[in-house]
């Protein structure tokens, strides 16, 4: 049953000045639900019998005041225009079209939603009720259809659904009461209005029990039913329209995620708020204290929700991944309710003690990697991954908004500062090494102000400045990363490999040695248990296979075997290592060089099958940092090819394999 409250004006000149008086009248304002409105009343009705000194009696008044101030019915109104919100994000990052796709799908949806017409069914056996109701619905901008008794209410409503129907009580054949339980047994959200001339109060308890929306007498007032449409669709829409994306943005550090959030929300011209979820224990960040606690809040969601002044602002939660449990409580608990569209338009903080709506919000969830999130809360997520930048959209990036960023924030937007082409591109390949952008502005950062202090100190402001490739290495320094690959020489027993951690992809090594013993495998670097694995099976695979690699059947009886991993203080593990480690092994045994420019990738098993792997796409933009020229790829994974970018796949020689045999003839090459 449904109750609306409209206070008279004659009610709001009644009602005291004293600060119940205002707490009744902040209430009143506040525009709350009704349940709610009903608790908030109940407890300023006990506050007022308290002594006004006791400590219960603050506590009740903190309480009401924090009631009051919540945004219950309070929303901004979101920018439906695809082309400005497309500027926006545009102006702000390059790249990135999966994600700007998503918000543009996103805002489609709503603007769809917005221009529909709701549908409304007019049932009455008498024609004139049928055709003023019609006019003036028609007129109020809905779909209007009529049927002249309940039988034809009943057929219609078997091919067509209605979001409001108003019908008659009193009809031949089939009554009003036959459509409402026609209508809700079909669609539990239709709203139904019954009217009538022989209203009586048994027939109206009767109606709401079973789900009428509202009980109207004849004679109709024109106002009174617009009014009632109006409130039964509000609700409706309200219910349907605002259940937005739980969007997860995943990749390495420095992408952009977080910045992603403030774009998007300025292309919906929706308040941001952002909380960090990074060493979160206690599940009363997220829910409150009960108000039996001393010092008692609300949780960081409701508390930010009342910052932003609005019910649906665009809502980070930065650090997924990084969340944790002890004894207090598991706070990724929490958020399952919190993104769950189906309960969390009744979110209760322990510190309300009351359902807030929160399917308004838009959540956007940030992580690292999805390994550490439950699996419970990563099916209500919409995963999208941010792998990295490439070279050219790092250079783009660079001169569009870092190098004009940093400029301005070192005092030198007076001063005629050009960078050139080879300086940013010296920058990214001898002073950064990574998948983001947070390097190579601090880089940007350092060099404008060395700039900025050289400037001051020999005093040439006036003269423009050239920021060449040799000032950067003057001004930096000397260079911290080097091309490994290209730099390097083929050698014996070294094979490169492609490996994924949180950060990105990185270029891997793998080093293996003989020596005089019997049979010894050894295996240093750090491994995980799953790596140690495939480096067994890889000599297990070789060993059983002697005759084709042409390997002499005493050679693993008179000597040992050292697989090492290089930066061995860096913990390792994963299946994708089991092609390199195999290669690197047979270029040892054999006396053939591995090509350093060729990279590879693969699980390998006994039978010498090669199975996919994941981290496609951070792998082969490693690749690409490094100088790679080739890689070896599982034949499955080709799949993961239409998610890379042209540039990469243009200066990369991908080869898939589904067997190891493919792969030896381009990784080794002949014996001088």
């Amino acid at each position: 049953m449904r109750f609306f409250r409209k206070e008279t004006i004659q009610e709001k000149q009644e009602l005291p000045t004293s600060e119940i008086g205002q707490f009744r009248r902040s209430v009143i304002d506040a525009g709350m639900p009704p349940e709610v409105e009903q608790a908030t009343l109940k407890e300023i009705e006990r506050i007022a019998k308290m002594p006004a000194g006791s400590a219960e009696h603050t506590i009740g008044i903190n309480y009401i005041d924090y009631l009051t101030h919540l945004p219950w019915n309070r929303t901004s109104e979101d920018r439906l225009d695809l082309k400005t919100a497309r500027q926006v994000l545009d102006s702000e990052h390059d790249g990135l079209p999966e994600i700007k796709n998503r918000v543009m799908e996103h805002l489609a949806v709503r603007i769809l939603q917005s221009e529909r017409r709701p549908t409304i069914l007019v049932v009455d056996d008498e024609k004139i009720t049928r055709k003023n109701l019609k006019h003036v619905l028609t007129r109020a901008g809905y779909q209007v259809a009529t049927a002249g008794d309940g039988l034809e209410a009943i057929d219609r409503l078997k091919d067509q659904a209605f979001d409001v129907i108003i019908t008659d009580l009193k009809m031949e054949q089939a009554d009003g009461m036959q459509v409402l339980e026609t209508a809700k047994r079909k669609n539990p959200d239709t709203e139904v209005i019954i009217i009538t001339g022989y209203a009586t109060v048994p027939a109206a308890v009767s109606a709401m029990q079973k789900g009428s929306y509202h009980f109207l007498a004849k004679p109709l007032r024109l106002d009174e039913i617009r009014t009632t449409v109006k409130n039964a669709l509000h609700r409706k829409l309200t219910r349907l329209d605002n259940r937005g994306p739980v969007l997860c943005f995943v990749g390495p550090p420095g992408t952009g995620k977080t910045s992603l959030g403030v774009s998007i929300a300025r292309s919906m011209q929706r308040r941001f708020v952002r909380i960090s979820l990074a060493g979160m224990k206690d599940e009363a960040q997220l829910r409150g204290h009960r108000r039996s606690y001393v010092g008692a809040l609300p949780g960081r969601i409701i508390q930010e929700i009342r910052r932003s002044e609005t019910s649906n602002p665009v809502f980070m939660l930065d650090e997924l991944d990084k969340i944790s449990q002890d004894f207090k409580g598991d706070p990724a608990a929490a958020l399952l309710e919190v993104l769950d569209p189906q309960q969390n338009n009744r979110f209760m903080d322990h510190y309300l003690d009351l359902p807030f709506d929160l399917s308004k919000v838009m959540f956007i969830a940030t992580a690292n990697t999805v390994d550490a999130i439950p699996e419970a809360l990563l099916d209500r997520l919409e995963v999208i991954e941010l792998s990295g930048y490439t070279e050219q959209e790092k250079i783009r990036i660079a001169f569009n908004h870092l190098i004009p960023r940093e400029i301005d924030a070192n005092g030198l937007e007076d001063r005629s500062i050009v960078f050139s082409r080879a300086a940013v591109v010296r920058i990214i390949r001898e002073y950064t090494r990574e998948a983001g952008l947070r390097g190579l502005q601090r880089q940007i950062a350092s060099l404008c102000r060395k700039i900025a202090l050289d400037q001051v100190d020999h005093q040439t402001g006036a003269d423009p400045l050239a920021v060449t490739d040799e000032l950067v290495a003057e001004f930096l320094g000397p260079r911290r990363f080097a091309f490994e690959v290209t730099q390097a020489k083929d050698r014996i027993g070294v094979a490169t490999g492609l490996a994924w951690t949180r950060t990105g992809g990185e270029i891997v090594f793998i080093e293996t040695t003989k020596m005089r013993g019997s049979n010894q495998l050894t295996l240093t670097g750090s491994l995980g248990t799953v790596m140690k694995e495939s480096a067994q099976a890889a000599m297990s695979y070789i060993r059983s296979h002697v005759d084709a690699f042409a390997i002499p059947e005493s050679f693993f009886e008179r000597h040992d075997i050292h697989i090492h991993i290089p930066a061995g203080a860096i913990p390792k593990d994963g299946t994708s290592a089991g092609v390199a480690i195999a290669v690197a092994l047979l270029s040892m045994i054999t006396g053939r060089p591995c090509r350093r420019e060729v990279a590879m990738t693969g699980e390998l098993t006994l039978t010498g099958r090669i199975l996919p792997v994941g981290g496609v796409k951070e792998k082969l933009m490693a690749a690409h940092r490094a100088g790679v020229r080739t890689v070896v790829l599982p034949e499955k994974n080709v799949v993961d090819l239409q998610e890379i970018a042209d540039e990469i796949k243009q200066s990369l020689d991908i080869v898939p394999i589904d067997d190891l045999s493919q792969a030896i003839d381009r990784v080794l090459a002949a014996v001088s």
